[in-house]
């Protein structure tokens, strides 16, 4: 099976530790930055680290980059070259890109320009935004001691039509199910038909589960997987 790669634009200390992350997971890490001191320092951590002007879409031609799996953009000091490497990575047709932003206004302004998956450094450690990009079933999880989570799923292909009680969550993957979040289409203020999330408490076994729907369970890493690698 081949290996996931992956981009890590912006080589400071949140994009190191998501760089680094991901390669201890196994995945291939290609970091880029205009600082050369810090592609240095990653040269042998990760599959290759490259100083170059991410603003400049040629120079990311030049790297193949359109040809990976993901990419994240760490850029923490410089907006404008976060907006322009975000433009840049959206036009090569990417299938993941992932955009740090620093404030409300950045989430905003990234937002209006398509991206769906953006990082807050402050409530997304590195660990999670690499379990993300390894596992994009996984939307996010919270770490507990003893190698324990409590983890947001997408609910899996293999899952969609099935009733609660028919996946054996706890016997068969010593999963716990806490609540389902589930979308909903609803009419807006504006009068248009419009995506809501609403929990739906705790789940009865007949619940049936629906392709927007996202699965909370109580677990431990492995027994996720399991889950995922089962029934994606």
């Amino acid at each position: 099976m081949a290996r996931s790669r992956f981009a890590v634009f912006g080589a400071g200390r949140y994009g190191t530790q998501i760089a680094l992350s991901l390669a201890r997971r196994g995945a291939e890490v290609f970091t880029f930055d205009s600082d050369s001191d810090r592609t240095e320092l990653l040269k042998e951590e990760v599959s290759l680290a490259v100083t170059l002007d991410s603003t400049d879409k040629k120079a990311l031609l030049a790297q193949h980059v359109q040809d990976l799996d993901a990419a994240v953009v760490a850029i923490g000091e410089n907006f404008e070259a976060t907006v322009l490497t975000t433009l840049n990575l959206l036009d090569l047709g990417l299938p993941r890109v992932i955009v740090r932003a620093n404030d409300a206004n950045q989430q905003r302004i990234l937002s209006s320009l398509g991206v769906t998956e953006i990082l807050s450094p402050e409530s997304e450690v590195a660990e999670v935004v690499s379990e993300r990009l390894i596992n994009p079933n996984i939307r996010g999880f919270l770490s507990l001691p003893d190698d324990y989570e409590i983890a947001e799923l997408k609910a899996p292909t293999a899952c969609h039509g099935r009733q609660l009680q028919d996946l054996e969550l706890a016997n068969r993957y010593e999963l716990r199910l806490i609540t389902i979040r589930r979308e909903f289409e609803e009419i807006g203020a504006d009068g248009e038909p419009c995506m809501r999330e609403h929990i739906l408490g705790v789940p009865k076994p007949d619940t049936t589960i629906e392709a927007t729907d996202t699965l909370v369970v109580f677990g431990s890493l492995d027994a996720v997987k399991k889950f995922l690698d089962i029934n994606s």
